[in-house]
């Protein structure tokens, strides 16, 4: 018998592609969206503290990455994908994305019929204020964009898109951002939150944009923190 503790396979079906993934735990649900050019597997150590916080978590592998089918080339179709999670997950589940997936999450979340199932956002070192010349020098700086360029530039393009999305969204926020060698400055915090005042920020010392490498307990801690009364 498989237990609440023991991962359970997920996959769905979309047009063109095959989304594979796994859930662990029971309880109200995190669906959980890794950063470009990693695994879900990236959220494991961050699952553990959550499933024994009594919750339940979803995370899959994106499009172009992992077990995943097809490739990443534009951010509509990643956010096409975070929809289609949604709508597989119980209403109330929150929603947490490391740079692109929060990213993909903010567009996806500009659906209303998404928004209606998700109780909240939480942004994982990621805000919706691009500037384009330092977000590709900071990508540069940890590692080859290669397959990824496509992607990038057209995510970047979404950036006005991404803004007023944010400013309209009315669900709860929570910004999580590294303390060393993270991606942002105190500029794109104070920006994110003159678009959504509401939103709570979060700084995990010791953690650079990977958060999620860098410092999982802390991180869920954070998360479940903050996101308690959210449901």
């Amino acid at each position: 018998m498989i237990g609440p503790t023991a991962p359970r396979v997920r996959r769905i079906t979309r047009p063109d592609v095959i989304l594979r993934g796994e859930e662990v735990g029971a309880g109200p649900t995190f669906l959980l969206l890794h950063a470009g050019g990693e695994r879900r597997q990236v959220w494991g150590p961050v699952s553990e503290v959550l499933v024994d916080a009594g919750y339940r978590c979803v995370a899959f592998d994106q499009r172009g990455h992992g077990d995943s089918e097809g490739s990443a080339r534009t951010l509509s179709a990643c956010a096409e994908d975070v929809a289609a999670m949604v709508h597989t997950e119980p209403p109330a589940s929150v929603v947490v994305g490391a740079s692109l997936g929060g990213l993909a999450a903010i567009a996806a979340l500009a659906d209303p019929a998404v928004r209606a199932r998700v109780a909240g956002l939480v942004l994982v070192d990621v805000v919706p204020c691009l500037e384009p010349s330092r977000v590709r020098r900071f990508l540069a700086s940890v590692g080859p964009l290669g397959a990824h360029t496509e992607l990038v530039e057209d995510t970047l393009a979404q950036a006005p898109r991404l803004r007023q999305v944010t400013a309209e969204l009315d669900l709860p926020l929570l910004l999580v951002h590294g303390g060393n060698g993270s991606s942002l400055t105190d500029e794109d915090i104070d920006q994110l939150l003159h678009l959504a005042p509401h939103t709570t920020v979060r700084p995990i010392r010791g953690a650079g944009h990977l958060i999620a490498r860098d410092q999982p307990v802390a991180l869920a801690q954070a998360v479940i923190a903050t996101t308690a009364a959210w449901r």
